[in-house]
């Protein structure tokens, strides 16, 4: 890891200054009624719907889903994330891809897979990074692989990494339905799901992925666990409510681990689900993926929350003008990935910043800064990204890696044999002083 940093300053050098964003800010209308009236309908016509229905219908609805209208990211947006608030955030990121891509034995071809990447800022960091590392790459075929399902956000994403380079627009009945060539010359690909990313050695990226996937809610009550659902309230038609359902669902049933002692759980099947194909796509062609979102081992409860203009939001008011988030449950992604990989974490942000190495980042670019508003924005957001009262503890790193990439070499005699003779496993960067679980 520190051969990687040190290249990477070294390939800067006095050059090496501030980056600042040059994607273009959008604000929609705030605004929906038919997103209500919508949910209204489908509430009158079949019952009360899951959490996770509402979810599903006001942040990915196909006509007028919050993501799929919407440009929420930024200053202008309803929340920010950690690489539009810092490029170093990113440029670590890059490093931590680079270094497993290393450890895996240095494999002839890379995909990088980001998981709903935002505004592209953080892949734009991870490819600058990958060409100041062009030596340590050593002419491996790198190629860039989004899996995002918002129209909006994808056209963001295509002029943020491919600028005017020609994207080539695909029918929706294939898997890929926009590509591209970045800045750097490396080619791009978006999609709608990850089952339809290529097979291959792949380092898999989910930033603030996992928080917004649809979750169930269930509360314990004196005849077991119930699930919390979403209905229209009575005495005010053009509002809704959240009722306990008095029957037991089949997510009920099903979903929750009978040794759970909270009162109320929150659990995310979809995300499970791609927790397992990344496992899968891991032991069977190798790579590594990094998780970073807000989230818990297993002890938190009543997490459901939305956020519009930077502030809280009832998350029932308004549906489809704010984007509505749940924390993590790593302890629940642990246990969907399964035991045929390693799971790592989850640490917080500024313990995972700090192993990689932040601090010496943050100096190399003081030191060749001399704009003092740039320098003070520099500070600022290095508080922001590692301060304890701020994201540095809100979120967790969390990562799944193969087996075979931290065995033990055993000794050969007795029937047994050195996985590699001669190599023993690289620690991983940014959990690095952490025990395998």
């Amino acid at each position: 890891l520190n051969m990687i940093i040190q290249e990477m300053f070294r390939s800067t050098g006095s050059k090496d200054v501030w980056f600042f964003r040059h994607c273009s800010m959008s604000v929609e209308g705030r605004s929906d009624p038919s997103m209500l009236r919508h949910l209204t309908s489908k509430i009158t016509a079949t019952g009360p719907i899951t959490v996770a229905e509402y979810m599903r219908e006001v942040l990915t609805n196909p006509v007028s889903g919050y993501y799929v209208k919407n440009d929420m990211l930024g200053a202008d947006g309803d929340f920010i994330t950690s690489p539009e608030i810092s490029q170093i955030f990113g440029e670590l990121i890059g490093v931590w891809c680079v270094s497993e891509w290393m450890a895996a034995g240095k494999p002839k071809a890379l995909q990088l897979v980001e998981l709903g990447p935002g505004r592209g800022s953080l892949t734009s960091d991870i490819l600058r990074v990958f060409r100041q590392l062009q030596s340590a790459l050593n002419g491996a075929a790198v190629s860039i692989h989004l899996v995002e399902v918002s129209p909006k956000l994808s056209q963001v994403q295509a002029e943020c990494l491919t600028g005017e380079r020609t994207q080539v627009c695909v029918s929706d009945k294939e898997a890929v339905y926009h590509t591209g060539t970045s800045h750097t010359g490396l080619p791009i690909a978006w999609y709608r799901r990850v089952e339809d990313i290529p097979k291959g050695f792949s380092i898999f990226l989910a930033h603030e992925f996992f928080d917004a996937l649809p979750i169930h809610k269930f509360q314990r009550t004196d005849k077991g666990w119930r699930e919390v659902m979403v209905d229209i309230d009575p005495e005010e038609p053009e509002k809704l409510r959240f009722v306990v359902f008095p029957a037991p669902t089949l997510a009920s049933t099903t979903l929750i681990q009978a040794d759970d002692k909270r009162e109320h759980v929150e659990v995310c099947p979809e995300g499970g689900v791609i927790v397992q194909n990344l496992a899968n796509r891991i032991v069977e062609d190798g790579g590594a993926a990094l998780i970073a979102d807000y989230g818990h081992d297993g002890t938190k409860m009543d997490t459901f929350r939305g956020f519009r203009g930077h502030k809280l939001h009832d998350v029932l008011l308004a549906p489809g003008t704010a984007d509505l988030t749940a924390d993590v449950d790593f302890s629940y992604l642990r246990r969907m990935a399964g035991g045929d990989v390693v799971c790592l974490g989850p640490i917080t942000q500024r313990t995972f910043l700090k192993n990689m190495g932040i601090d010496t980042r943050l100096q190399v670019l003081l030191r060749n800064c001399h704009d003092a508003s740039t320098r003070a924005q520099l500070i600022q957001s290095y508080d922001m990204l590692t301060n304890l009262e701020k994201m540095g503890q809100r979120f967790q790193f969390f990562s799944l890696l193969s087996r075979s990439r931290l065995a033990e070499p055993q000794e050969e005699g007795e029937g047994l044999k050195r996985r590699k003779k001669g190599r023993v496993p690289l620690p991983v960067a940014g959990f690095s002083e952490l025990g395998l679980q």
